[in-house]
């Protein structure tokens, strides 16, 4: 079984839960609105580490992630990107599972054989929603998403 934690919109905030959710995964992903690139390198000392620019990340660290990422992790190929609204999937491409933020709503949804995945924010709370990350749990091939609310 290979373990994915995802996590997305942080703002600046790394909180200790989402910490000790993340250890034990095999790769982490981080979708976007990191806003402090020392997060980045926490996240780094658990896993192996693909992130993406959200929105709010900005400066010179910031122009140095892609926008969006395309990366096969765990035998599976993902599209990683912020906004789910920007998503232009090329059916060609293979990809089994998109990872987004930006809503900071949490969501899993099988579509077309495609598996989309928001864990939602684990940042700072924005309006009555979730703190709350995910994982991807990898096995023969197969993916399944689970969220996790953190506070």
């Amino acid at each position: 079984m290979f373990r994915i934690g995802l996590l997305s919109d942080t703002h600046g905030l790394l909180r200790p839960e989402a910490l000790a959710f993340l250890r034990g995964s095999d790769h982490i992903v981080h979708a976007g609105d990191i806003c402090d690139p020392a997060i980045l390198d926490q996240l780094a000392t658990i896993a192996p580490l693909t992130a993406v620019r959200g929105n709010n990340d900005v400066g010179a660290w910031a122009e140095r992630l892609p926008e969006t990422c395309t990366a096969d992790i765990g035998g599976l190929r993902l599209c990683v990107l912020h906004d789910l609204a920007q998503l232009r999937l090329d059916p060609a491409a293979g990809v089994q599972v998109v990872v987004t933020g930006h809503s900071h709503k949490p969501r899993v949804a099988r579509e077309g054989g495609v598996l989309y995945v928001n864990p939602g924010s684990c940042g700072p709370r924005r309006f009555t929603l979730p703190i709350a990350a995910a994982e991807l749990l990898v096995d023969g091939g197969e993916a399944t998403a689970r969220i996790q609310e953190l506070v």
